[in-house]
């Protein structure tokens, strides 16, 4: 019997080491990116969902501090389906249009930015965009840099898909920013 229960105690044990390693390692930025951003932290995470299907959990990074666009920051996707990259840039250019973005010719260019660097996306890839204040927006997978968009204006659209009051999904807003 106490054989039986050391195995059961030692099995148990394995499987919570394992459980927290996977833990800490979904909480953790790829070490590229975190070479040029230490100290930032996971403020808030979510889910987007669809019609009932989940299209990817979200997670934004930020200094722990308040938020603000002037401190470095990233915006975390891990995708639950698969998507192709056109049509990402796609939904990207009229969230933006919705933040109040009006600008047609300047949306064109973003949008044509954005299909060329936004790759095709399966389930479980995950996509990192990293602002970088008043210079440019950065784009990462887990394992690569894919490609950094040099317009401040650009970035601050981008990212208030998610993290502006006028977000398309608020509820998911303030669990990013914390405050539910």
């Amino acid at each position: 019997m106490r054989l039986l229960l050391n195995r059961y105690l030692s099995s148990l044990l394995g499987t919570a080491l394992l459980l927290s390693a996977l833990g800490s390692q979904a909480q953790t930025l790829p070490e590229l990116i975190t070479r040029d951003l230490a100290g930032l932290a996971v403020r808030g995470e979510a889910t987007l969902r669809f019609f009932g299907l989940k299209v990817y959990d979200v997670r934004l990074w930020t200094p722990m501090k308040p938020f603000t666009h002037a401190d470095p920051f990233a915006i975390e996707l891990m995708y639950d389906m698969s998507l192709n990259g056109k049509d990402i840039a796609e939904r990207s250019v009229k969230e933006m249009r919705a933040q109040g973005v009006n600008d047609e010719s300047k949306l064109k260019r973003w949008g044509e930015e954005m299909a060329k660097i936004f790759p095709d996306i399966k389930k479980g890839d995950a996509l990192i965009g990293v602002s970088i204040p008043g210079k440019e927006a950065r784009f990462y997978n887990r394992e690569k840099f894919i490609a950094a968009v040099p317009d401040p204006e650009f970035a601050k659209a981008f990212f208030d898909i998610w993290l502006s009051e006028k977000s398309s999904e608020p509820k998911m807003r303030l669990k990013l920013l914390g405050v539910q």
